[in-house]
């Protein structure tokens, strides 16, 4: 029962992407980190690795130690998208939500989230992907289409895509 944990221990457990990334002030290795204070360096580089960030990071001339600024506006739309994506893999939760991961990504971008996804499904976790653009789904094994707030279509990944 959900109500028996606390946020913050629930937390740990699930990893989150909202549709409109917001970032604080502050560099993008406390940004990956939730500003945890008990972050590790080899725990921030884990989750940017997994959500396909690192090279991004290192392009940026104070590589993990970057200034984002308020809300993250030294960035651009995907980048800010990217160091979003690193940080709801921040901790290796068990179930993570991406609500409109591929919105602002480039197709860099957007291999960098399959494999993602295909990564947290290799070590055994769960991934909710709400998206309008098929190529979101890249990496799925299951698709539930809804549509004027009914169920359409429920089947295997790219059976349901190829009849949508």
């Amino acid at each position: 029962r959900l109500e028996k944990w606390s946020y913050e221990a629930l937390g740990r457990h699930i990893g989150y992407l909202p549709q409109d990334v917001e970032l604080f002030d502050g560099s993008i290795a406390v940004n990956i980190a939730r500003f945890d204070p008990q972050a590790t360096p080899v725990a921030v580089l884990e989750a940017a690795r997994a959500a396909g960030a690192h090279d991004l990071i290192l392009s940026f001339p104070d590589g993990y130690g970057t200034k984002v600024g308020e809300a993250g506006m030294a960035l651009s739309a995907g980048q800010r998208q990217r160091i979003g994506l690193a940080r709801a893999f921040y901790g290796n939760p068990f179930l993570v939500v991406l609500d409109e991961p591929t919105s602002h990504l480039d197709s860099d971008g957007e291999e960098a989230l399959t494999e993602a996804i295909l990564g947290v499904r290799r070590r055994g976790g769960i991934v909710v992907v709400i998206a309008n653009r098929p190529k979101a789904l890249d990496g799925v094994d299951h698709v539930l289409v809804v549509a004027a707030g009914r169920v359409q279509w429920l089947g295997q990944g790219e059976e349901v895509l190829r009849e949508v």
